[in-house]
């Protein structure tokens, strides 16, 4: 079986019709914990960035406690995503393949996924997005930590805090474009949804977008047989 194709729980349930399993409960719900705390985090990052959207605070009882939670709900995200990160690292390397995978990025947006070249679990742009969330995440929890005044900030000068809080602001925004361009392309290929919310996808869906992980997979299938 070809590294970096499959990871444990990968496998084909079913021949007729044919089903395989993407994801274990496990996964599926590592992955919602971090959803659910990123949506936290813009929402209450959100109601302190600017007057205009303070009334959001409302969700979280109030400025005070809004100002409090958003810095744990921090915390949260960087443990449940470096979960998630070693779990899923390895099959997000990139590969020979992804870079043809890019130079047909046009072949994608119009569906013509005959034309592209069989690729592992993941394809290039969602690497790309695997790989700029650890990044961003970090930024945000490094600068975070830097302007978290209850703990650090009679450690840090107000001009290391300030320039934190302007990187923080600058990553706050990639990772939300990051993150809306993630969520698009999820519900853009049908099918995909269904990964993260039962765990399995079809046969067909899986030969059209990850045919490598497919071909590896029925492999260890026809051996276990």
């Amino acid at each position: 079986m070809p590294i970096g194709d499959v990871q444990p729980g990968d496998a084909i349930l079913a021949d007729k019709p044919v089903e395989v399993s993407r994801y274990r409960g496990f996964t599926r719900i590592n992955h919602w914990v971090t959803a659910i705390s990123l949506l936290a985090l813009a929402i209450s990052g959100l109601a302190l960035f600017h007057p205009s959207f303070f009334a959001l605070t409302g969700l979280f009882g109030g400025g005070q406690s809004t100002r409090m939670l958003h810095p744990w709900f921090g915390v949260v995200l960087l443990i449940s995503f470096f979960v998630l990160f070693a779990q899923l690292w390895r099959l997000n390397l990139w590969r020979r393949e992804d870079t043809a995978w890019v130079a047909h990025s046009k072949d994608v947006l119009e569906h013509h996924e005959d034309k592209l070249p069989e690729i592992g679990k993941y394809n290039a742009g969602q690497k790309v997005a695997f790989w700029s969330m650890a990044a961003l995440i970090l930024v945000l929890f490094a600068t975070g930590l830097v302007s978290w005044q209850h703990y650090f900030g009679a450690s840090t000068s107000i001009e290391m805090q300030r320039v934190a809080i302007l990187v923080h602001a600058a990553a706050s925004i990639g990772m939300v474009l990051v993150v809306i361009v993630h969520v698009y392309a999820a519900f853009w290929t049908r099918g995909t949804i269904r990964a993260m919310t039962r765990g399995t996808v079809t046969g067909g869906w899986a030969w059209r977008h990850h045919r490598k992980w497919l071909r590896a997979l029925a492999r260890d299938h026809q051996a276990g047989a």
